[in-house]
Parts: C-alpha cells; structure tokens; sequence
C-alpha cells in the first residue's frame, strides 16, 4: 500500500491508503491522497495549490537493488583493489539469512555485485593513512580507462582511491580527466568520486555506497520526479521533499540520494520521537507491522540510536541510519509448506501489491496471513480500505485448505489460528531479541504498535511481555508517513578523523585535538551552507547540531554524541565533550561498561544542519464518558479464537472519544486498519485519543 497523511494549518490530519502502483508511483500518490481527502469532504484536486510540503518517500531504491535493474557500471580504483566489490566485507557472505542458514558456512554467498569485474580499472597512486600522497596520480592510466569503459557503453563511473576520505586530491584530479574523455566522445554520463559522497573512514563501505549512489539513484529520481510532475501540475508550488535515511527531510535533488534507501521505517521512529517529546514517555519500543516486514526500533531517555555502518540489501554502508532490526513477518507473508517435512513456513516471500493476497482477487494464488485473518473473522471483507478492496473470504479459506491445512491434516480454522500465532510468536521473539541485545528493561518502556497490520496483532505479539504500556493509534496505518511530516529539513555531513586521546591527556594535547575539530566543522558547514540555500533554505535560518563518534580506545564501534558548543575553545570545553559522552554511553550500556583507562578515539564528525517546517499538531482533550457514544457500536461478528468461535462487538474507531473503553472481545475497525481486542483486555482512550491495550 501506498499512505498518506495530510495535515492543514490546525495540526488536524487524515489518512488515505490505496495501492502501490510501481510502474509509476505517482499514480497510487494521488489515488492514496484523493482517498485521504475524501474523509474531509474535500476534492482532493483542491488541496495541491494550498500545501506547503510535498513529501514522498517509497523502496524504488531498494526495489533497484534488490531487482538489480540499476545502471551498467564501471570503476576506476586503486591498482592493487580492484577484486574488492567481489571479496566485499566476510559479513556480507551471511547478513539477511535465516539462523539455520548463517550457523553453516557452506550456505554463505555474497550478493551479486553491482557490475561487472571487466568493468573495473585500477590506476597507479596512492595517499597513505595520514592523507600524504606517496605515489602521484598516473595521469595517463586514467586516461586509458575512462577511454575504455566509454567505448564499453557504460552509464556511469565511480572513482574510489584508498584514503581519499583525507585527502582527495588524487580522485578529484581523476574525475577531471574522465569528464575531458567525456567531453571529447561526446558522452553525458554521471561521474561520482566518493570523496565527495561519504568522505568517511571503513573503505569498503564507502564504495559501496559510492556504487549504490551511481547504480539506483537513476531509476529513484525518475519515480520522484513523476510524483512531483503530478503534484505540480495540480498547482503545488514548490519542490518535492524526500525522507533521508536519519530522520531528515531533503529535496528530490539533493546530491546524495543513496541516504534516502531506507527511509519508510525511520519515517515510523521519527513519528514516535514526536509523541514521546509530546508526552514525556522518555523509553519506547517502536513496532511497525506492515505487509512485508516487522520492524523494530528503540528510543531511549529521547534518544533514538543511529547505527553509522549498517547493512541494507546485504550491503555494508557508511550511511548513518537510524537503527532498526527487521524480520520477514509481515501479514502479506507466504504461509508455505514443506513437501517432504510437512513444516509450516512464513515468508519470506510475500504477496506484494501485486498480485496481493489471495482474498484480493488481482492474481494472488499463495495463502499469505491476510488470508488468515480473513478467514478467522478479524477483517470485515466489506470495509477493507473503508469497502474500496472487497475481500473474497471464500477464496481465501480454499487456499488456505488446499495449500496449508489439508496437506498437514488439520481443520483450516484451527490451521488459520495456528500460523497468526506463529506469526505473532515470531514478532514477539524478535521485540525480546532486539531489547537483550541492547540491554534493555522492557518493563520501563512503552511498546508502539502500528502499520497497517499492527493493531490487528498487537495483542497476540505483546503477550507475555512486561511494558509499561502497549499503545496503538487510530492513525497507526499511515504512522510512517505521519512520522516524515514530524521531520524538518535536515542533512547529515560527515568527515572522518585521525584523533586521539590517551587517558589523562595534558592540555597541549586537548587544544590540538579542539583545534582539529573545529576545523572539521568548520568545513561542514560551510558545505551545509552552500547546499541547502541553494535548495530550501533562502532567508531561513539553519541550525547546526555538532556531532562527535567516539570510543574507548580498542573498541571497534563509536557511539555519537552531540556537543554541546559549536566550538572547542579550551580544554575544558574537550572534557564537557567527552563527559557528555561518557553520560551518554552508560545510559545506552551502564555505567560498569566505562573504561576511561583506555582512552578515546575519534575517527569520525558529524554535523547536522536543520530548517524548521510545519508539523502536525495531536491536541489533548478532556477525558470523556467511558462509555463510547451508541453511534460508534456497528454490531457483533464471530471470531475465532482460543480453538472457538466468540461473538465479538464491533466499534468504529474514528467515533471513539477520550476516555472511552472497550472490552474484549472486541473488533475497533477504521477503513486503513483493525484493531482486535481479545477476552480478558480492554481499550482506553486517552487524552491525545491514542488507545491503550490494558
């Protein structure tokens, strides 16, 4: 499906959902936001001149990868590494298998490199670790190669030299000779030094990303320019905006595109970031259960963790993400059998928009969870997507049988419970997998549940877990988006460093580490300065946010903290940075974690540049009658559950008000998702009319 969430001027906000049309996006942007406008009574055609923001966010990037339909490649490195998109990071051989498959080596293959090896040139040069040139450029080996990969049709080049993230003379000379071979055969074609992409430290991880910017960013911006040809040609006046993959908006033609691969579940933890700034919950766990995946974030104290090497598509990055763990659970997830063992298993395929579950009659012919809820009684097959998508149950329930529960021999009821709790049983696994590994006491955090599937299963995946609260939303389907409106205009620069300090480091060696420092912020945001006035930001004010990675001396990975001074005059203001750290890293690890004897290294800075924009407004309200007014109660319906069909009572969840409670059993119904209620729990609405499960 494709969300959308539109806010006016009071902070009030609708959600519309159609689906995703991937032969061109823009068609299903403007059937979600006309399904959107339909619930304010409005021509959808109308609301275009009157937005302030456009933003549009999608997996086209990921799709490309994944699908590999990006664009014919070549490279010119450093002699010596020109095997390296092929040997790639040992991680790379496993990251993304299921846990029978990654405990046996024999099953591990790196994925699919992007282009081919005879598309690669290594070139005589070389900066050493301190950013010196020790060997210059061979100008005319450069020369050789850009002649060659022209002749051999290719649509872009990469340069990646060693240590050019210190120095990147050497690659900047170089794409200057490929563009004069370009000039002379005639061609256009983009040329991306990765210098000026991801100018960081881990050198595989930059090349990647520096191939990921050159083979998917094409097909990306073609899709973004259809959604803003559409909106634009129905009187939207301005740009359209794009969601980066830290929690930032940017324009469609911003340099670095590669940033917005991820960017549909951070959009869900940005949106969670807001009501926790809202309503003080400090510690959230944030679940998304969409129709492909069951994503998992964490915001602790009001800090959301950014992971600064993660691996997307099987790919290890320098692309500071905000951290999510994800597992193929999603309820358009295949429910498959094993024909020699009989074992049931979910995913990881999925239905997809097209052709869909079974129950949608677009071509689905594999059982998914859908069919499954469908089946047990939780959808209404007359009001999915408010009655525009009727589903057949009666398909369903034969797929069901004939490819599940016939073959294993039980009746399909009973089968259809069995796979949700499966599915349920695997969420709830991954939320405590996810909280051990970040040590964290799930009792002193609140669990968010949405996506379009999340209310319909939250019950079953919280089960058994200690919370302080387990909260859904009557705009839990469209979250995400809700959260990219919660987002200011933001970008993420980054420079990476040679700095240390060793335990007890006198003055002399703070100030030249300060004085290093701020150069390097210096320079980013100048860099910020020159980008975003030419995109959003003339006339207004930009905010810089001073960023520092930091570790203990030996350890493998950095923590970010930000600074509190935009610059490091003395040393004293060097020992606020690391203290700040140091507070930071026992509230993420605990204060017997620290290890102040070994040290401190910083490999890499950061800054974040930020414009404010519009944001909705959630508005707290009175708490009412806990009696939901006679107009939202829609009648009963029989659902199974427990081994046993129960009469449930149905309520419209647009209707209910705060203070309302609702006990189970229970169905509340919006036209986007369903919340289901079991026996022995309850709703509470409360002031901000967000629903409690108790």
């Amino acid at each position: 499906m494709t969300d959308t969430f539109i806010v006016d001027e009071t902070g009030e906000f609708t959600v519309g959902k159609a689906a995703t049309t991937p032969h061109d996006e823009s068609v299903g942007f403007l059937e979600s936001a006309a399904d959107a406008a339909s619930y304010w009574k409005t021509d959808h055609s109308a609301l275009y001149p009157q937005l302030e923001v456009a933003l549009y966010s999608g997996t086209t990037m990921l799709n490309t990868l994944l699908t590999r339909r990006g664009k014919k490649l070549g490279l010119v490195t450093t002699k010596g590494f020109e095997d390296d998109i092929l040997m790639g990071r040992g991680m790379q051989s496993w990251t993304g298998y299921s846990y029978s498959d990654r405990i046996h080596a024999v099953t591990h293959v790196h994925p699919t490199p992007l282009m081919e090896r005879r598309h690669v040139y290594g070139v005589t040069e070389r900066v050493d670790m301190f950013g010196d040139p020790v060997i210059p450029l061979y100008e005319h080996e450069v020369k050789a190669a850009a002649d060659a990969l022209v002749a051999d049709g290719v649509e872009a080049i990469v340069v990646h030299f060693l240590y050019s993230y210190l120095n990147p003379s050497h690659e900047r000379r170089a794409e200057e000779i490929i563009q004069e071979c370009l000039a002379r055969s005639g061609r256009k074609i983009p040329v991306y030094p990765g210098s000026s992409l991801r100018p960081v430290i881990r050198e595989n991880s930059r090349l990647n990303a520096a191939l990921i910017e050159a083979f998917a960013v094409g097909p990306v911006r073609e899709q973004l320019y259809k959604v803003e040809e559409a909106v634009q040609s129905r009187g939207y006046r301005y740009s359209l905006q794009t969601l980066l993959a830290y929690g930032g908006l940017c324009n469609i033609r911003y340099p670095r595109l590669h940033e917005t691969l991820i960017s549909g579940p951070v959009g869900g933890v940005m949106g969670a970031k807001y009501i926790s700034a809202l309503t003080g919950m400090e510690n959230i766990i944030v679940t998304d259960l969409g129709g492909t995946s069951f994503d998992i974030g964490t915001i602790t104290r009001g800090y959301v963790p950014v992971d600064a090497e993660p691996v997307l598509a099987r790919f290890k990055l320098n692309l500071p993400t905000i951290a999510m763990e994800s597992i193929g659970a999603g309820a358009g997830s295949y429910v498959i059998v094993d024909p020699v063992t009989k074992k049931v298993q979910i995913g990881p395929g999925s239905a997809g928009s097209a052709p869909g579950p079974v129950c949608f009659q677009k071509g689905g012919k594999v059982a998914t969870i859908t069919d499954c809820d469908l089946v047990l009684g939780y959808l209404n097959p007359d009001y999915f997507l408010g009655g525009k998508q009727k589903l057949d149950k009666q398909a369903a329930l034969e797929a069901l049988k004939e490819q599940v529960t016939d073959v294993i021999g039980i009746d399909v009821y009973a089968g259809a419970e069995a796979i949700v709790s499966m599915n349920e049983r695997e969420a709830r696994d991954a939320i405590r997998a996810v909280a051990s590994a970040r040590g964290l006491d799930t009792s002193q955090y609140y669990l968010f549940g949405y996506g379009g599937a999340g209310p319909l299963h939250l019950a079953g995946y919280s089960e058994g877990l200690n919370f302080r609260g387990v909260i859904t939303f009557h705009f839990a389907a469209a979250f995400s988006a809700f959260g990219a409106t919660t987002a200011d205009y933001e970008h993420r620069y980054s420079r990476s460093v040679p700095l240390a300090l060793p335990a007890g480091a006198d003055r002399s060696a703070k100030l030249a580490v300060a004085k290093a420092i701020n150069k390097a912020w210096e320079e980013m945001e100048k860099a910020a300065r020159d980008e975003m006035t030419m995109e959003i930001a003339r006339g207004k004010k930009i905010k810089f946010t001073h960023l520092a990675m930091i570790r203990y001396g030996g350890q493998l990975s950095d923590l970010e903290v930000v600074s509190s001074l935009p610059r490091l005059r003395t040393d004293q203001d060097v020992d606020r940075l690391i203290a700040a750290w140091e507070d930071l890293y026992s509230k993420i690890n605990s204060r017997v974690a620290r290890y102040e004897q070994a040290g401190y290294q910083i490999f890499e800075l950061g800054l974040l540049a930020s414009v404010d924009k519009v944001k909705p407004r959630i508005m707290r309200q009175p708490l009412g009658d806990p009696k939901p007014d006679k107009k939202a109660h829609k009648g009963t319906r029989n659902i199974y559950r427990k081994g046993r069909w129960t009469a449930a009572s149905v309520w419209e969840m647009e209707l209910l008000r705060p203070g309302n409670r609702v006990k189970g059993p229970a169905i509340i119904e919006h036209p986007a998702t369903t919340l289901i209620v079991p026996e022995g729990k309850r709703i509470e609405t409360d002031e901000f009319n967000f629903f409690w499960l108790k």
